[in-house]
């Protein structure tokens, strides 16, 4: 218990590390890319964001969607408005892509039961558009994406050509704005698993040719840690939509008695703070096949994916307590 108050007193009083262990107290500058339905850990990694940049760690520069069903643009626009971030730029992708919602309806739900500017995907810009306005306004080396979806947004944004936002191409402008790519994706050191297998063929292309450093979180890391009872427990959180859909849909699976898996959680965590003291990470590549599954390179460079460090129950709590994060009241 005690180290678990030291942990959250190092993060939230101003101590952090960056890439593989190196100290670092500015902000880091992030979009955040999800599929935001068919699996509900994104609500809790959508939390996690939030309350990390209120704690001043992160700066949301966007949040998009890699899948494209009705309604998914006015979602994201609820957790923005419920952390009292309602201008955070939205976009969504308008060619081909996913378009699957949630089963236990909390997503129809929390729409119904919270404000929300926008109401309509047709509201918002093209996902590669948005991203290459955003990336081109900003310094050299400077963006951290996390993607907790599909891989169908960064595919294009490869294959973007030069516009009224910058006369680099996608890769070009990638190479010179990201910092890095955290990707919760694949299963390691091999298998499948649903981010990568949905749209496989943007999978293959982003692991190929994507120009900068990747770390995945994979899905033996969420699989063990467990979270949402204690937010669902929690009498002092009322109206909340992050609460509402972790009540919604955890009675509604009996594999999510103890909590959901908590897949998205653990990359947002690692992109805006370190993998270091919750993780070590294996240097190699990934291997992506067009059937979905993935294999590992020991051999290769440029891909790191994460190995537990600390005890499953420490992140656990970690993760469970950004998750009961309250907004933050502003001016």
């Amino acid at each position: 218990m005690q180290f678990r108050h030291l942990l959250l007193s190092c993060l939230f009083l101003g101590f952090t590390v960056s890439s593989f262990g190196q100290h670092q107290n500015q902000k880091v500058d992030i979009i955040f890319d999800t599929d935001m339905g068919p699996d509900y850990d994104d609500v809790g990694a959508i939390t996690v964001l939030h309350a990390l940049a209120d704690s001043g760690k992160a700066n949301i520069l966007a949040t998009m969607a890699s899948n494209k069903y009705q309604g998914i643009a006015g979602v994201l626009n609820v957790f923005n408005t419920y952390f009292n971030r309602p201008g955070i730029p939205i976009g969504v992708p308008k060619g081909n892509a996913v378009s699957e919602a949630d089963w236990q309806h909390w997503s129809d739900t929390i729409l119904q039961r919270y404000p929300h500017a926008i109401k309509s995907n047709e509201e918002v810009p093209d996902a590669v558009t948005l991203y290459r306005k955003i990336l081109a306004g900003r310094p050299d080396k400077s963006v951290t994406i996390v993607t907790v979806g599909f891989f169908t947004n960064l595919a294009n944004l490869l294959n973007s050509k030069p516009d009224t936002y910058s006369k680099l191409s996608g890769k070009e402008l990638v190479a010179r704005k990201v910092k890095q790519l955290v990707s919760m994706a694949g299963h390691f050191p091999k298998g499948r698993e649903f981010n990568v297998l949905r749209d496989s063929t943007a999978s293959v292309e982003v692991f190929q040719q994507w120009p900068t450093n990747i770390l995945f979180s994979g899905f033996e890391i969420g699989e063990k840690i467990k979270t949402g009872l204690p937010l669902i427990h929690n009498q002092q959180i009322k109206n909340s939509p992050v609460k509402d859909a972790f009540s919604i849909a955890i009675p509604k699976a009996a594999e999510d008695a103890a909590g959901r898996m908590s897949w998205d959680q653990t990359a947002v965590l690692v992109a805006v703070t370190s993998p270091v003291p919750y993780f070590d990470v294996v240097p190699g590549r990934i291997i992506c096949y067009a059937s979905g599954s993935n294999d590992w390179d020991n051999n290769g460079s440029g891909h790191f994916y994460l190995i537990p460090k600390l005890p499953t129950a420490e992140v656990t709590d970690f993760i469970n307590y950004l998750m009961q994060h309250q907004p933050k009241k502003r001016k």
